[in-house]
């Protein structure tokens, strides 16, 4: 009885977290929505950097106190382009503004995430997108919701009859997995019917589980990019592995997300 009563403490407390978190990311987007509009001009590397930073130090400036507050024992990640495995415990995995460059461009395409990790696990995420008004959340064993309705992945069982997707890793990114990448969309544009290439991940992972999308795949990648997609995936019904159908952990080379029906093609096609 003490474990039945100890383990729905445990997921009501978590449900209750991630209400809250979700209230952080939507106050964290009105300020970035506020600085929205207008293309951001950069000659430089270094200037372009400092806008990105300014966007970032905005949104920052309300989720840490705020997700510091929820969880004070919780750890931070710094970076948002890591990557590989935490130290154990609980983290705070953020992308302040997801999508930033298209920020800085006038472009929609952007969103701000926060995911709560434990042992190596996402146990919750909440993703908004200021310009739309959505707000997508997932808690691990209850599912992924749109502004509170329940999300599912598509039902197609045809790559050829499939939209799929892909992202740029990162900037600067390793010539081999920039020729992977290359290949490997040309690989869908046979097999699928559509291939759509864009940054940033969050956004095309979050069409998956909405049924929008059949397929996502990256290669390398970030933490902050692919957790929050790969959690709302999961618990809108679809699957995730590495593009050649393994596990997927945040330590995986690759990343594939796609509705059941169409994951063993699309790792088929990935692996060719």
């Amino acid at each position: 009885m003490s474990e039945t009563l100890q383990t729905t403490d445990v997921a009501a407390s978590d449900a209750d977290l991630l209400a809250q978190t979700a209230i952080a990311v939507r106050e964290a987007g009105s300020a970035l929505r506020e600085r929205f509009g207008e293309v951001v001009r950069y000659q430089t590397r270094e200037e372009l950097m400092r806008a990105l930073a300014a966007n970032d130090d905005t949104a920052l400036d309300i989720l840490r106190p705020r997700l510091t507050r929820l969880r004070p024992h919780a750890g931070w990640v710094e970076d948002e382009l890591d990557g590989g495995a935490l130290p154990p415990g609980e983290w705070w995995v953020v992308d302040p503004a997801e999508g930033n460059v298209n920020h800085l461009h006038a472009l929609p395409e952007w969103a701000v995430t926060a995911t709560l990790v434990r042992e190596n696990q996402p146990v919750l995420t909440a993703v908004h997108l200021p310009l739309t008004g959505e707000t997508y959340t997932a808690l691990t064993g209850a599912g992924a919701h749109l502004n509170g309705r329940p999300l599912h992945v598509s039902r197609t069982a045809d790559l050829g009859l499939s939209i799929v997707a892909t992202s740029q890793a990162r900037p600067d990114e390793d010539e081999k997995v920039v020729r992977r990448v290359g290949s490997s969309i040309t690989a869908m544009l046979f097999d699928a019917l559509v291939v759509r290439a864009a940054v940033p991940a969050t956004l095309h992972l979050l069409n998956v589980a909405a049924g929008r999308i059949d397929a996502f795949w990256q290669f390398a990648g970030a933490r902050a990019d692919l957790l929050p997609g790969a959690l709302l995936v999961t618990e809108a019904g679809g699957r995730i592995s590495d593009a050649e159908g393994r596990p997927w952990t945040p330590q995986s080379q690759s990343f594939l997300a796609a509705a059941p029906g169409v994951h063993a093609k699309a790792v088929s096609t990935l692996s060719r």
